[in-house]
């Protein structure tokens, strides 16, 4: 790989750190951590968390996000749902306790993604999606290529 090369690599590795630093700040200054953001949300997008679809969309340790939600079920926030547990995969909806707590993060969370939204606006970030997307399957390719 040439200079040019790496180069771009690099900037694309950073763009991704600092994306992803940005909602470890934001975690930082609501008082909880990275990876209990990421369950809540997961708890947004889908209205229900397994530990293995967590573990498996944020490439995370399975013990980590086993303590986080056995601390968010010991805290009265988690309760286990019948509905969208399959076999031995547990699945976990808010519970009304979670929701009040939730809410506010969540609240904030959409505030500050909105106004990156307006502006980005909706076609860049579009394309932003596109673009990963395609990086991500050309990685994997790559990947899958080389063993």
């Amino acid at each position: 790989m040439d200079q040019k090369q790496q180069r771009l690599f690099d900037d694309v590795n950073r763009a991704i750190i600092g994306f992803r630093a940005v909602y470890s700040d934001w975690s930082n200054r609501h008082g909880i951590t990275y990876n209990e953001m990421l369950v809540l949300y997961t708890l947004r997008e889908m209205g229900y968390c397994t530990q293995k679809h967590i573990c498996n969309s944020y490439k995370i340790p399975k013990q980590t996000i086993n303590n986080i939600i056995s601390s968010l079920r010991d805290s009265g926030i988690l309760i286990y749902d019948e509905v969208h547990s399959k076999s031995r995969e547990k699945a976990f909806v808010l519970s009304e306790k979670g929701k009040e707590y939730a809410a506010p993060f969540l609240k904030s969370l959409d505030e500050v993604e909105s106004e990156a939204l307006n502006i980005l606006g909706d076609d860049r970030i579009v394309t932003l999606i596109e673009l990963l997307s395609e990086y991500n399957r050309a990685l994997n390719q790559a990947l899958d290529s080389s063993r």
